[in-house]
């Protein structure tokens, strides 16, 4: 029996700002593992499942280059990487996933799933192969499955799920579910975790795509007609499959849980025992969303003092504190249950007890335009990346640091000017009809309205200093007119 996982890695991870950033979310940073990011250790969290196919991920436009690459360093080739036009939350997402696994799975079959977030911790992943077994049991009959975390505390920012009557047919604890809460306040979570009967709904489902699909259609018809529709007029578009963006973008917006989950309150309609319903399998995994920089902070080795100290850090008398500095040196004294992140362009200092606050920062500097709320001021890009460097009146430099065999697009500008500088490896220009070689502590300019492309021909990165002149710098001043990254045409969506 071949199960695909569908792995969700579509979020923005606001509230670890300022190091996750829309741009280059949570999923994507080395949290745990200094060695892999989120999503690759999911990734190999999957691979020990013998009964896994290669996984189907659901991503966003955005980070689409992203995943390729960490895809690529995982030695992962995915059964499908769907690009979402825009986000939609889970529940379509998971249509979307549900919909690809019937088309690549073998004639007739109707597929398991296994939907997992790419951000998500479990610490202990055999304990997790245990509860898979039961899971794929229910999923088999024909059950919505949940796996469900015992509670340590009564947390509002999770949804619960009650208990009902045990399932005693399928090799391992399972219920079935009485109700499914999302997220309650926190008198009504106290009394949850004082009851013993509810269990933190961890995001981890189980179903047979039919399932899915079908309890779709009888709770939100309007989602399931509007990702069907996207679903059949999309393409495969390369390594990508795209869903039709006009019909993607009428779809509504709405979670798993409250889409449908919550419908296992209103009756396990196909049998009370749960078998063809609504079950819940627990799990004590380690399992953690790293949510916030405390839950992070709970989750990760600390020192003697409780601390836990990444980069260029000197404390003195400072407890239970996370201090992260990617950049410079910081140096804290006398600090207690407080986070410091340092990144390039910001720096967050925060008590730990007022870390979800977070995210009300980032809405008030995304209205005040700000690029801090969004991009770091590395942005990556399918072809290397971008550091802003400088900046100010009718000037910017950054370094380009471009991957081996890669290229930008060929292009050119109608409001700047820009001058190259190689200062590592050997670099191909393109000027117009002139085509040449540029070798270390070489440099060229580019007049405005010139045509040009910047190359990567050798085996180690390229790194070049690019000074804009112009009265106007702005990304969208960005012409294309070839390029190797099946990014539009004549478009100044992207940064070459």
């Amino acid at each position: 029996m071949t199960v695909y996982p569908i792995i969700l890695a579509g979020g923005s991870g606001t509230r670890l700002w300022p190091l996750s950033r829309e741009y280059y979310p949570k999923q994507f940073l080395p949290l745990i593992n200094a060695d892999s990011s989120m999503l690759q250790e999911t990734l190999a969290r999957l691979a020990m499942i013998e009964e896994a196919a290669p996984p189907i991920v659901v991503c966003s436009e955005l980070h689409r280059f992203i995943l390729a690459d960490q895809l690529r360093e995982a030695g992962v080739e995915a059964t499908s990487v769907i690009v979402e036009p825009a986000g939609r939350n889970t529940a379509p997402a998971l249509t979307l996933g549900a919909l690809r696994a019937l088309d690549v799975a073998n004639d007739g079959e109707d597929p398991i799933l296994l939907v997992t977030h790419s951000d998500h911790l479990i610490t202990e992943p055999k304990r997790f192969l245990d509860a898979f077994k039961v899971g794929l049991a229910l999923a088999s009959e024909g059950s919505l499955v949940t796996f469900g975390v015992p509670p340590t505390g009564p947390e509002t920012g999770y949804g619960y799920i009650e208990r009902g009557d045990p399932l005693t047919s399928v090799g391992g604890e399972a219920y079935a579910i009485r109700s499914f809460v999302e997220k309650p306040d926190l008198r009504t979570a106290t009394e949850f975790c004082e009851s013993g009967r509810y269990l933190w709904n961890s995001g981890l489902f189980m179903m047979r795509s039919s399932a899915w699909l079908e309890r779709l259609e009888q709770h939100r018809p309007d989602i399931a007609d509007a990702v069907r529709e996207a679903y059949e007029k999309g393409s495969d578009f390369y390594e990508y499959f795209k869903p039709d963006e006009d019909a993607f973008l009428k779809c509504p917006s709405d979670s798993i849980d409250y889409a449908v989950m919550e419908g296992a309150g209103s009756g396990l309609e196909d049998g009370k025992d749960g078998t063809k319903g609504y079950a819940v399998v627990p799990i004590d995994v380690g399992w953690s969303d790293i949510g916030s920089w405390s839950t992070l902070w709970e989750q990760r080795e600390k020192d003697d003092m409780g601390n836990i100290l990444q980069g260029d850090v000197y404390t003195e008398s400072t407890r239970n504190s996370l201090i992260l500095s990617g950049h410079r040196l910081v140096a804290a004294v006398g600090l207690e249950d407080i986070v410091v992140i340092e990144t390039p362009d910001a720096v967050l200092i925060a008590h730990k007890d007022r870390v979800q606050d977070i995210k009300g920062i980032v809405e008030h500097l995304r209205e005040q335009g700000r690029s801090e709320a969004d991009i770091h001021r590395k942005v990556h890009r399918p072809w290397g990346s971008y550091d802003v460097l400088d900046a100010g009146e009718g000037f910017q430099v950054k370094r380009l640091t471009i991957s081996p065999g890669a290229s930008v697009s060929f292009q050119f500008h109608h409001h700047r000017a820009e001058h190259w500088i190689v200062v590592r490896g050997t670099a191909r220009v393109t000027k117009d009809d002139e085509v040449f070689l540029l070798g270390e502590n070489e440099s060229v300019s580019i007049p405005q309205g010139m045509k040009h492309r910047l190359e990567n021909p050798g085996t180690t990165p390229l790194e070049v200093i690019e000074a804009q002149m112009g009265d106007y710098l702005g990304e969208d001043d960005i012409i294309r007119l070839e390029d190797n990254y099946n990014r539009e045409i004549d478009s100044g969506e992207d940064y070459h």
